[in-house]
């Protein structure tokens, strides 16, 4: 599966001033308490958002399993496309027609569907009895105003993927911890392999570890302030333009993903920022095929903060609010997300569980899992904003331009930044 703000370059503008229809429903499954699960009954429909062909039939399985555990519950499954469900579930929940109960949700959508009441609060319900068993960056994807809207089914983020050999061949012994060590590595390994040492990806969901590094964001719901523009952001775009200067390959703005995945995995760089959903694609290429041990992990370089940070990602699933039966919806998304459950869908999908109990010896016999393990370690949630998927359109727009260096690092942020005061109602340009 692939991430990153192509995703979120196909959100338009949120509209604030949408009333949710779900959120007028109580739902008929809250009017009566059912004693126990095993009396609770009835239909509900599940949207399902992973691969149709690599994924979905760990996901049917698992469907089967939660029905024949509650007998009286029947599942109506869907494989929905990850590219539509968004546009999808919002006109579904804003009509109040065609919704499904239980919806796998990407985490960087949590707030905006929480502030237009189109998903339920969980907590105190079936669907969170345990919340300790899960490792906190997924967690805190749940969150919105002090309350949780999801239960974490899968995770990633992005880390350092490296080849080993060409590490080797320039006499690097260690990944680099920094930015600056990063670009004096790829000075090295362009010296003495005649490879660049990167990849640029200009999608700026790749952008957000250089953010988070120097202590930047997008903007401050606490003071209400838009940041993108502030001097730590202004440093850490300043390193990217740097990096994409001095240490990559020519990037094809038109089809920057693939093409960057065709150089890291024909060897032709050393060094990409990419997450788990790349490792499928690239042990087939010439670097790392049949030697899959050449496929370093390591997690991203650190700004002048000194703590390496990326964006969490992943998915969490979440109930409609109009639900007709919330109860069997809460129960599903427990069991979905149950350790047990955890472990057959990174096993069989080589996914990475937001569980630590999940973490067992067979499921961490997946090298990317057991590479990603420790690099979670450096996950943190984007800012829960509804309209976060919005903001990565202008900034996305903006930093094309500072690459290709048609407008200064400041110039361009600070374009993007008035471009968020538009999205943003209410707050400032810092």
């Amino acid at each position: 599966m692939r991430r990153g703000i192509s995703i979120a370059a196909a959100v338009t503008a949120i509209a604030l001033g949408a009333t949710a229809c779900g959120g007028s429903h109580s739902g008929s499954g809250t009017s009566s308490k059912p004693k126990s699960a095993g009396d609770i009954s009835g239909t509900i429909t599940y949207w399902d958002t992973s691969d149709a062909s690599t994924e979905a039939p760990t996901y049917k399985a698992l469907i089967k399993k939660f029905e024949a555990k509650y007998p009286k519950i029947k599942v109506n499954y869907q494989n929905v496309d990850f590219g539509s469900v968004e546009q999808k579930f919002k006109s579904a929940a804003k009509t109040g027609k065609g919704a499904p109960d239980v919806i796998r949700t990407d985490v960087g959508l949590i707030p905006e569907y929480a502030s237009l009441h189109y998903i339920a609060p969980l907590d105190g319900t079936a669907a969170l009895q345990d919340t300790s068993d899960f490792t906190q960056g997924p967690l805190n994807t749940t969150k919105y105003e002090g309350k949780t809207y999801g239960v974490p089914s899968v995770t990633d983020t992005l880390g350092l993927l490296y080849n080993k050999a060409l590490f080797k061949k320039a006499g690097i012994t260690a990944p680099p911890t920094t930015w600056d060590e990063f670009i004096a590595d790829s000075k090295k390994i362009k010296a003495k392999t005649g490879v660049p040492g990167t990849y640029v990806n200009p999608d700026t969901y790749f952008l957000m570890p250089l953010l988070f590094g120097e202590g930047a964001d997008l903007a401050d719901p606490a003071t209400k302030k838009i940041t993108i523009n502030d001097a730590a952001a202004v440093k850490a775009v300043t390193t990217a333009k740097k990096i994409y200067d001095t240490s990559s390959a020519k990037v094809d703005f038109a089809s920057s993903y693939d093409n960057m995945q065709t150089t890291f995995k024909d060897g032709k760089v050393a060094m990409l920022i990419q997450g788990p959903w790349s490792v499928s694609d690239d042990i087939t290429g010439s670097a790392f095929k049949g030697n899959e041990a050449n496929l370093g992990y390591a997690a991203v370089p650190a700004g002048s903060t000194g703590k390496a940070q990326s964006p969490t990602g992943g998915h969490d699933l979440t109930v409609y609010q109009g639900s007709a039966n919330l109860p069997a919806s809460y129960l599903l998304a427990a069991f979905m997300t149950n350790s047990a459950s955890q472990q057959t869908i990174a096993k069989e999908t080589g996914t990475l569980p937001t569980r630590t109990s999940a973490y067992t010896p067979e499921v961490t016999t997946d090298n990317k899992i057991a590479g990603f393990k420790s690099i979670m370690d450096t996950a943190r949630p984007r800012v829960a904003l509804p309209q976060v998927g919005s903001l990565f359109v202008p900034l996305q727009q903006q930093y094309v331009k500072i690459l290709q260096g048609d407008v200064s690092v400041q110039a361009g942020l600070d374009a993007a930044a008035k471009q968020f005061a538009q999205l943003l109602p209410g707050y400032s340009i810092g």
